[in-house]
């Protein structure tokens, strides 16, 4: 082994990997040198490649300890190798202030360890001279079975711009999710799990993808509801005054999002109302002040980053990344963004106030769906990063990988891998900041749903990571401090009492899930892919720990499986990689149709020849039953299926070529109780459930 792949092996990178065809592979050199040096090594040659293992032994040996512990309740804390005894003295303080004495005992392996009996919790550590956090952690996270019993849950998806609701301008609003789950919560839904609502760019609005945030501790200001809070009328006021009534009404009727469009009429109309916030009531300003003292430093970078991200964007040419700023405004805390600030005070009073109208709106949806009898409520969704050039990254650059993005390589589903343009937390930065950036990210999540989906799982555990320029089968795979990230999520769902779902698809490293199931995270698993020899897997037999699914946003829907209709994308958009073909794929079709509905049969939810290709409502019904018919603690059926949508939200791999994120549901929440074949689904639903 080289002095290079040593480096790779003590930084936690992989230098080989086994693809989904089983076949193993090497990490190129260059990509190993460009990744370590994103890690902050140096990694230039082999002499630099050795001085840094060096370093590393010598920390080593120092055996200085992290500054955050994470032990599961009930396990001793490993504080190292302490000679002198006198040094194994500790006090340990509790979150309740309560301070405990003891002395650390020394095992026959040298390690000092320390019997723990305090309750779960963040607390702080005194020995040797050493002070750190210590988390002590609950086994496993808060689970449908803590907040349900034995009872079986059920819910839908859905993705918010695509949500209907008189006035909406064209995108789905907050005041219209709230609505929605309220109205499947009275019909015996438990959950209804959202795709992001992560803050995008409000000087971008090209940019609408609810997986490539600028910030996931912040909200899309996009899907506020301006009536809720300066009422109907002063709404459609501005809408007349503006000029703008005509454009609201054609953007609400569109088939798909017309998202710059509809984004600058939102912003348009919420600058002119929040220029009379002053005359909002005094429980709404005094509302708003405490949202904004809240937040923070956090918040206020984000909405300084917006005024200077509309700044730089306004100049010929727009400077779009904050890395092409002058060096001065990439600081936040320099002396030109405060002179900035100061005399944008108008726009960053802007942004902060949108904020609060965002968390606000999200807030009152969570309160409506568990008005309407939700046990869990909203799910939110976590992107599995962020864009490098957005909010987050400019105000804590400390925190992220630089110059790599998140990617997959080739799978089954994705011949020719997938590059994200995403930037992740660096597990060093994670470690060296006692995990401060992880927990604040779990707790905005958490801050007004009762459930969470961890896009990309398996991220906790590694991360295929691609260097800036180089294609996606050009990565390596990055190790993250899995059990401490699980230990923390537990503890965190447990004070939120919120569940935990991580999205397990795609190429999982053996024994992930076995490791997800102990730690109270329920995977995901779906009807395309539960199969046993090629036949679909009758419901009884699927999993007990997992949520179960009839589609997600990136495959297609029943109906769309039926007919065919993702095959015909595929073969539009040249999708298909080395050893597939448009010919070859209906041809499986052909025989999968035959096998689901022999599976749907079998299980009598269904009986009588199987529909034809262009009719497939009643396979939508029975794949709706079939789902909900699982052992699964909870069953999500997206409302693409509830509604019998054909199309798919999304198509990976592609980014104009298909209409991503623009679908907008037929429609609104009085269908759910107007129509009969919607009625009729959501009760074959409830009746297995």
């Amino acid at each position: 082994m080289s002095a290079l792949q040593e480096l790779a092996a003590a930084a936690g990178l992989s230098t080989r990997w086994i693809d989904w065809q089983g076949v193993h592979r090497e990490v190129r050199d260059d990509t190993l040198q460009a990744v370590l040096t994103a890690l902050g090594y140096r990694a230039d040659d082999m002499a630099a490649c050795e001085r840094e293992l060096a370093r590393l032994a010598a920390e080593r040996a120092a055996a200085v300890l992290p500054p955050m512990l994470v032990v599961r309740a009930g396990a001793a804390a490993e504080v190292g190798q302490i000679a002198d005894p006198a040094l194994r003295a500790y006090v340990l303080t509790l979150e309740d202030g309560t301070m405990l004495e003891g002395t650390a005992e020394a095992g026959d392996d040298g390690i000092c360890r320390i019997a723990l009996f305090a309750p779960i919790g963040y607390h702080r550590l005194a020995i040797n001279g050493q002070h750190l956090q210590l988390a002590i952690v609950p086994p496993r996270a808060f689970t449908v079975q803590d907040l349900a019993g034995e009872r079986r849950l059920w819910g839908c998806t859905a993705q918010l711009y695509a949500l209907r609701s008189k006035g909406d301008g064209g995108i789905g609003t907050f005041s219209g999710l709230g609505a929605h789950a309220k109205a499947l919560g009275e019909r015996g839904a438990d959950a209804l799990a959202v795709s992001p609502v992560h803050a995008l760019f409000a000087a971008d609005v090209e940019r609408f993808s609810p997986y490539s945030p600028s910030s996931r501790l912040f909200v899309n200001a996009l899907h506020v509801d301006l009536a809720e809070a300066f009422g109907t009328e002063a709404l459609a006021a501005a809408l007349v005054d503006e000029g703008t009534a005509a454009l609201a009404d054609e953007l609400e009727s569109l088939e798909l999002v017309d998202w710059p469009r509809a984004a600058r009429l939102r912003l348009k109309i919420a600058r002119r109302l929040l220029a009379g916030f002053d005359q909002l009531s005094d429980a709404l300003r005094a509302d708003c002040a405490a949202f904004i003292e809240a937040g923070g430093a956090a918040l206020l970078d984000h909405a300084r980053f917006e005024a200077l991200h509309g700044h730089f964007l306004g100049l010929a040419p727009p400077l779009w990344r904050w890395t092409d700023w002058p060096a001065e405004y990439r600081n936040p805390r320099s002396a030109e963004v405060e002179v900035f600030a100061a005399e944008q005070a108008a726009e960053v009073a802007f942004h902060l106030r949108l904020q609060w109208l965002a968390d606000r709106g999200l807030r009152l949806a969570q309160a409506q769906a568990k008005a309407g009898g939700m046990a869990i409520g909203l799910i939110s969704d976590l992107a599995v990063g962020a864009d490098g050039g957005g909010s987050h990254g400019w105000s804590r650059p400390q925190d992220f990988l630089q110059g790599l993005s998140v990617g997959a390589p080739p799978d089954a589903l994705n011949a020719l891998g997938q590059g994200w343009g995403l930037t992740a937390y660096s597990p060093r930065a994670l470690c060296d900041e006692a995990y401060a950036p992880f927990l604040e990210l779990l707790r905005a999540q958490l801050r007004h749903a009762g459930g969470l989906r961890i896009d990309h799982v398996i991220g906790l555990g590694r991360l295929w990571l691609v260097p800036d320029g180089a294609g996606p089968r050009e990565g390596a795979y990055l190790q993250y401090p899995i059990e401490a990230l699980f230990g923390l999520i537990a503890l965190e769902s447990w004070r939120h009492r919120a569940v935990i779902i991580g999205e397990d698809m795609g190429t999982v490293p053996d024994g992930f899930r076995q490791r997800m199931s102990p730690a109270g995270i329920l995977g995901m698993r779906v009807l395309w892919f539960e199969r046993d020899w090629g036949f679909f897997v009758e419901p009884a037999r699927w999993p007990a720990d997992v949520v179960a699914m009839s589609t997600t946003h990136d495959l297609p829907t029943v109906a769309g499986w039926w007919t065919g209709r993702d095959i015909d994308w595929r073969a539009a958009l040249a999708l298909y990689g080395e050893g597939q073909d448009e010919a070859q794929d209906r041809a499986a079709r052909v025989v999968d149709r035959e096998k689901l509905w022999g599976a749907f049969v079998h299980a009598g939810l269904a009986s009588g020849a199987m529909p034809p290709v262009d009719q497939p409502s009643a396979v939508v019904d029975a794949a709706c039953a079939f789902v909900a018919a699982t052992p699964s603690p909870l069953a999500l059926i997206p409302l693409e299926d509830l509604f019998g949508v054909i199309e798919q939200p999304n198509v990976p791999g592609t980014i104009d070529e298909h209409p991503n994120w623009r679908r907008r549901l037929a429609g609104d929440v009085r269908t759910l109780s107007e129509a009969p074949e919607i009625t009729a689904r959501m009760v074959r639903i409830a009746a297995r459930r």
